[in-house]
Formats: structure tokens, sequence, C-alpha cells
């Protein structure tokens, strides 16, 4: 099935010739009377498109098998000297039966739902930047000095409201004003929502034991890694966020290795890089490998690298079932109960609650010290392994 955005042009292919040609209208009732026509034997090849989880899910109670092709990899279409509707769905029924049908993963139902949350949430959040944006945009149009306090706080809300400006840019900054609190507050609703999602989940909660690991950045990963088997090494799914460099080679020609190639979920990646961020002001030996790499290439580069080492974590985390190796119990406390309370527990004062060894000062620097220890270990392992002496050519 060729996909469009209200059809889909269908070629069944029986014994290796094609047997039917037609065109389906995506209308829920018309696309259902034509699953209807289906075998439980007949096995569908659709491309990833925007409405294909849809098509997939009604498809897989008729047939076989839906197999959901990846476009980027179909190169036989997108090469094509002769491409249209006909062709394209001949050249997906024609590869899926010969075996080279490039496949990607369909995701289950708790995946999906995750997915369009998260989804959600980062197009919140960017409408959330941009009002910010405009704001500082017309505070500087004004030459307006910066506010000392929280600009996007209560009081620097009714300090943006009272500004000496003009009256249409006294109603746009009120307009912005508002814009900032409507969005705020469906921000402030979708994370509680997470919150909770993470707190029921045992994978987000051991995810969470690594530091600079916040309940949305766990609920993102784990809603763009769906299964965690279907990736055999850590180094599968650092390549599926995209954070693994280039690398041209040919013939007698030395490796060539470039920037990361920024394939997969953006969203993710840009979550785990400010994981990444955060691990560097927390003690451990994920702070030592971020100071090495910025000494070598910058911050920025640190930060990437950083990120990759979280992906291989959380990797094995996942496999292994286990929390992370170097993770800090009363940390881990407070830092649950913090998301425990994002997600609406209510606020028990004056009892010893799960988070409370975090602020014993002598258990919370037992713990630092600890990890501290780690890190330190990890900056003699990288000093004596970088003055190894290098292995001389064979002459």
């Amino acid at each position: 099935m060729d996909i469009h955005r209200s059809f889909a042009q269908v070629a069944i292919l029986q014994e290796g010739r094609i047997r039917e040609e037609c065109r389906v209208d995506l209308v829920h009732d018309r696309f259902m009377n034509f699953a209807r026509t289906l075998r439980p034997s007949d096995e569908v090849v659709i491309e990833a498109t925007g409405n294909s989880a849809a098509i997939e899910r009604l498809l897989r109670p008729f047939v076989k098998r839906v197999a959901v092709a990846n476009p980027r990899l179909v190169k036989a279409i997108a090469y094509a000297r002769v491409k249209t509707d006909k062709v394209d769905a001949k050249i997906l029924a024609t590869l899926h039966a010969a075996g080279f049908l490039p496949e990607i993963w369909v995701p289950d139902e708790v995946t999906l739902a995750r997915r369009r949350q998260i989804a959600e949430r980062m197009g919140v959040l960017a409408q959330l930047v941009r009002t910010k944006g405009r704001i500082q945009a017309l505070l500087h149009a004004n030459l307006i000095p910066r506010y000392k306090g929280h600009l996007f706080g209560p009081a620097g809300r009714r300090w943006l409201q009272s500004l000496p400006l003009e009256n249409d840019e006294l109603g746009m900054m009120g307009r912005y004003v508002d814009e900032l609190e409507r969005v705020s507050a469906q921000l402030a609703k979708l994370d509680k929502f997470l919150a909770q999602q993470a707190l029921d989940d045992p994978r987000a909660k051991r995810i969470m034991t690594i530091p600079g690991v916040s309940s949305v950045v766990a609920s993102t990963v784990l809603a763009s890694i769906g299964d965690v088997r279907r990736f055999p090494t850590p180094d599968k799914l650092s390549s599926y966020f995209g954070l693994t460099p280039r690398i041209r080679q040919s013939g007698d020609h030395l490796a060539r290795h470039g920037r990361i190639t920024k394939q997969g979920n953006s969203d993710a990646r840009r979550m785990l890089v400010e994981a990444a961020w955060s691990t560097k002001t927390a003690p451990g030996p994920l702070r030592a490998f971020f100071a090495r790499t910025q000494k070598k290439r910058g911050a920025p580069t640190a930060a990437v690298a950083t990120a990759r080492k979280l992906v291989v974590m959380i990797w094995h985390i996942l496999t292994s079932d286990r929390d992370y190796a170097y993770a800090r119990p009363a940390f881990t406390a407070m830092k649950l109960r913090k998301v425990a309370l994002k997600a609406g527990a209510p606020s028990a004062y004056g009892k010893a609650g799960p988070g409370r060894d975090y602020w014993i000062k002598e258990i919370r620097q037992r713990e630092a010290a600890y990890v501290e220890q780690a890190e330190r270990a990890y900056e003699r392992m990288v000093e004596a392994w970088s003055k190894r002496p290098r292995k001389s050519a064979p002459s």
C-alpha cells in the first residue's frame, strides 16, 4: 500500500505477479470495508508516514502481519526513474516478497501513547520558549534593563505589566503574559502526568538513579526506546539516538570520523544532552568524563559525548534490571520524592518522609565521599591508560 493523505494505492501480489490494483479512500468506514476483504493469511506492506500507525492498528486484526518499511532505506522507490503511486506499491510488494524490505519496529499501544504525550509536551515547551523570547525582544526594543529577579515568576510578571510602554505595546505585553500563564499551566499539567507515569514504571525509576536524569528525561527516552531487547548492543542504541559519529572509509584510505549522525528521535537526543549538562555538577565518574572531554574538545562536545555515555548506561540498566552502580540512595530517594510531589502527592509536614536521609548532613557527606572516590579512581585509571607506551609499528 502506497499511503497518502486521503487515499492509498494498493497492489496485490500473488505467486510473483500483480493480481489486482485498486485505490482505497482513507476514510474510516470505507477503509474498514476494504480491511474486511483481506484474508487472515495476507501480509500487508506500508511505509512509515504520519498516518501509518493508525492504518497498521486497523489492519492488524484482519491479516497475518503488517510490515512497516523505512522510507529512507527503500532506495528502489527513492531513486526510481519512473515514480508513480502504482509503481511504488508494486515495488513495496516485490521487495517484501523477496525478503529485501527494510522494516522498522512497530511500537505497542503503551509506547505509542507515551510518544504522543512526549510530542505534546515538546510542542507546549516550544511555544513557551517562543513566548518568553517575544517578551525579551519587546524589552530589548524599548531599552528596558534586565529584571534582577525571576522575570517569569509571579513578581516578574507583575513587573512586566507595569512597565512604561506605549498603549499598543502594553497591550501586547499583557497578551504575552496571559499566553505565558496559559502555556505554563499546560506544561505543569503534562509534567504532572509524566511524573506519575514515571513513578508507576520500574524502568523509569531505575534510569532516574543516574545523576542528571529526571522523570521527563526518563519518560522521553523510554518512549523512544520501547522494547530495549531490539538493541543487541549499547552501540546500536547509541546509533538509534544519532549520537554516534559519521564514518567515511573506502579502499586503502584511513577512516574519517565526522560529527554525530543526528538520526532518530531528536527530542530524546536533546533531553539526553540536557541531562549530560546536569552531570557536570554531580560528583562521580560521569563528571570526571565530562571534565576530561571538555579539556580536550570543549564543553559542547563533552556534553554530546557524555550523552552517549548515558545511553550506554541506560542500555545496561534496562537489560540487567539493576540500578546505576554509583547511585546515591539518599539523593535518589529525595529525587523520587520531588517527582511524587510533582505528580500530586500530599505534602506531609512534620513527618519523616522517604527522602529524609538526604537532609541529614552526615549521610549526605558520606554518599558524596563515596562517589567522589569513584571519580578519583576513574581519573587515575585514565591517567595510567594515557601514559602507556604506544606499540611500535611493524617494520
